[in-house]
């Protein structure tokens, strides 16, 4: 052995040793104990708290009841939705389009639209005796929501295409917001998160409007792929996409509301119109009125249901009105097992039974339209005739 060989293995072989014996560091890629993933975020139901077991004690003491604005009578029926028989009905402002529970479950709110003059008003309602107050004028309230928060209801002016921000009890102006690219702005539902609405342009080419509500601004506008009438929009269990009803086309967009764009088109019936989601939240009820346009409504006409399954996205059952109908918008029973829904141009309501689909009719006035069922599960409502989280 040479002195430099023998120099060079004493001093080189316990630096290998330490290496060897040395815990082998974080390489590229890996990831040591104290940077583990967080665990995957449980999946998200947006009616989790609106199942037949969640009823807010804001509406202990309310009457069971079924609400029903008769829009060319200026009128409200009144239903026992036990003996199926109507027990009130009483004078409203003109031309009242739906009723609408209150942000806090307080209150029930007619909202008369006046059909574009200057007299329209909301009526306001205790749940708790069925009888009305005394009428609150307000510009054009075809629709009301409320912010997520309840600071503010939100009118759906639709002939001056704006949304009116307002005091939730005493209903003064507080601020507007202009939608000039939305003639006929109509319905709404909120993203899951609260950060924006998505409203229906019922009026010219169609369309969605996109709103901020919180900074009070319009995000954008989005053409369907196919000219139509948007109505009724309703937001999925896992607040993926919303489902937007239209008129025209027979049935169902699906719409990306964080991309806002289209992904999907589900056909259900003649005349696409309004949503009710199950009392479990899995399935949406689906109003078929059986006409594309209100001049073309009659009696009698082809209206239906169609149930979508929101997990496959897919028609389930088609339950057509036995004699012909118009079914528009209405609600569920607090239990889930009554489907009601006004008869648009049969002067009527259909109770229908959810597990058979069976149709029982009740007369009302005349034009029945966005009926509410009270009292409803849920910590607060987001308006229009009883969209609960």
């Amino acid at each position: 052995m040479t002195k430099a060989y023998w120099w060079f293995t004493s001093l080189c072989a316990p630096l290998v040793l330490l290496i060897a014996l040395a815990p082998a560091s974080a390489s590229a890629g890996s990831c040591p104990e104290d940077c583990s993933e967080p665990p995957p975020r449980a999946p998200i139901n947006i009616y989790s708290q609106t199942s037949s077991d969640h009823l807010s004690p804001a509406t202990a003491g309310a009457l069971p009841r079924v609400y029903v604005p008769n829009r060319s009578s200026n009128s409200v029926s009144v239903i026992d939705p036990v003996t199926l028989k109507e027990v009130d009905r009483f004078l409203v402002g003109s031309k009242p389009q739906h009723v609408v529970p209150s942000w806090d479950l307080k209150t029930l709110w007619v909202a008369n639209n006046a059909s574009s003059t200057s007299k329209g008003s909301v009526t306001p309602i205790d749940p708790k005796t069925a009888k009305p107050g005394h009428d609150i004028s307000v510009d054009d309230p075809y629709n009301m929501y409320f912010m997520p928060d309840g600071s503010s209801a939100v009118i759906v002016d639709e002939a001056y295409q704006r949304l009116d921000l307002r005091d939730p009890q005493t209903m003064a102006l507080k601020s507007t917001i202009p939608t000039p690219t939305c003639p006929g702005i109509n319905h709404a539902d909120f993203s899951a998160d609260n950060a924006y609405a998505i409203f229906t342009c019922e009026y010219g080419d169609g369309g969605l409007l996109k709103v901020d509500l919180k900074n009070q601004k319009v995000l954008g506008h989005l053409a369907l792929s196919k000219m139509g009438m948007p109505q009724d929009v309703r937001l999925s269990p896992d607040g993926k996409v919303f489902y937007v009803a239209d008129m025209m086309n027979d049935g169902v967009f699906l719409i990306d509301g964080d991309s806002f764009s289209e992904i999907g088109f589900i056909a259900t019936g003649i005349g696409t119109h309004g949503f009710v989601v199950s009392r479990d939240g899995t399935k949406l009820y689906v109003s078929n009125r059986g006409s594309h346009k209100m001049e073309q409504g009659r009696a009698k006409g082809p209206g239906s249901v169609t149930v979508i399954d929101f997990a496959t996205r897919s028609v389930v059952a088609q339950w057509p009105i036995p004699g012909g109908g118009s079914p528009d918008m209405g609600n569920v029973s607090a239990d889930g097992r009554q489907l009601w829904l006004s008869g648009r141009f049969d002067s009527e309501v259909y109770m229908i039974d959810t597990t058979s689909g069976a149709v029982t009719k009740i007369r009302v006035g005349v034009e029945p339209h966005g009926l509410t069922v009270w009292p409803q599960p849920g910590r607060y409502s987001q308006g229009h005739t009883g969209n609960m989280r």
